[in-house]
């Protein structure tokens, strides 16, 4: 649109950008955990607390919540009963997305989530095999966040999907594995910018695809549903933003979202991997949509896992304690499955501890060597 309200608006114009090959980064796939050796390996339960339906598990680890529910998404697989994922950003690169990715690639998971910053770390990741820069030392250059092809083409891609009525998600996979798309985008962004012959260009498509999440989940031809805001992610501070692309496409994402809720009326499986705002408030309105139209959840189980002590209390209820705004802990482990009579478990810790046992546990199921 063309703005004629009252106030000042930044000339983004004016914005300098760089390179990305030029900047350090602080992940590396090198780092990422190898699944086919943690197939192999021993189990070991990682030993943070753990608790179901808002209540302490029992036993010296978590091995028998995460036995359960990994028990019950195996179940849930088999049975063809929704199995969806919803991730931070952290999760994406803190080298445990690896285990994601193979879920998806054996058909477990139906639906993957994330936020806008999870694509931008799928996609640095993908181009170079690195992400993660350094606040602190960027910022008082007035270079953080300002990568060149991150904004660029993850901007575009926005852009050329919403005007073919594509969600975000989708529009985030096709990048990926549609070379036709690819190069739309690649082609548009130089079309706009001066190509100084310091980019990477991945005409013949992406390095390090194999690991980018938002890839396996459109090539398994499952949804990727991307719920980004406006003006929290890297990429809004580029020239090459279209703030009506992006709020439109992740629009359209949310309700593919809202309808995946719909198959839960016998039971299925949410896992929440390190988003405390983000997916607690999407599930959460999904869910009430589902029971709106007559299609309310029944027997749904969800896994939560973050680094945070649970201290939620649903039956104090009291507004006047921190406890009582910790989405995840309130929504996701307990008061939806409580609501709908599941199953909601609880597991503190870092990821690396808490999702490899996870995943083994579910291979052994499966009867995967």
């Amino acid at each position: 649109m063309q703005y004629k309200g009252s106030y000042g608006l930044f000339d983004l114009s004016g914005v300098k950008t760089y390179p990305l090959k030029v900047r350090s980064n602080k992940v590396e796939l090198d780092a990422f955990v190898d699944v086919s050796a943690l197939r192999r390996a021993e189990i070991r339960p990682p030993t943070g607390a753990w608790f179901r339906n808002g209540l302490p598990g029992g036993g010296p680890d978590q091995s028998a919540g995460l036995e359960e529910l990994a028990h019950y998404i195996v179940e849930c697989y088999r049975t063809g009963k929704p199995v969806v994922v919803l991730s931070g950003a952290h999760p994406i690169k803190n080298g445990q997305i690896p285990i994601v990715i193979d879920l998806i690639e054996r058909g477990i998971v139906t639906l993957f989530s994330t936020n806008g910053a999870g694509t931008i770390h799928a996609f640095e990741l993908a181009l170079t095999g690195a992400s993660s820069e350094s606040v602190r030392d960027a910022l008082p250059r007035g270079e953080f966040g300002m990568a060149f092809e991150t904004g660029a083409y993850l901007n575009y891609a926005t852009e050329i999907g919403w005007e073919r009525g594509w969600g975000l998600g989708e529009a985030m996979g096709r990048l990926y594995c549609d070379a036709e798309f690819r190069k739309h985008v690649i082609d548009r962004t130089f079309e706009h910018h001066q190509d100084t012959g310091q980019y990477f260009k991945p005409y013949e498509g992406f390095s390090y695809v194999d690991s980018c999440v938002l890839a396996a989940a459109y090539g398994k031809g499952i949804p990727v549903c991307v719920h980004a805001s406006l003006g929290t992610d890297i990429i809004d501070q580029h020239a090459s933003f279209n703030p009506a692309a992006k709020g439109q496409t992740s629009g359209a994402d949310f309700l593919v979202f809202a309808e995946e809720m719909r198959r839960f009326t016998s039971g299925g499986v949410i896992l929440n991997i390190g988003t405390a705002i983000m997916g607690p408030e999407v599930v959460l309105k999904a869910v009430a949509m589902a029971t709106n139209v007559g299609c309310k959840p029944d027997g749904l189980w969800t896994g939560d896992f973050d680094v945070r002590p649970f201290v939620f209390d649903d039956e104090a209820r009291d507004e006047s304690k921190a406890y009582y705004y910790l989405r995840d802990q309130k929504s996701i482990a307990t008061r939806i499955p409580k609501v709908f009579g599941g199953v909601g478990f609880y597991f503190e810790g870092l990821h690396a501890d808490t999702l490899p046992p996870l995943y083994q546990y579910i291979m052994r199921a499966l009867g995967v060597d």
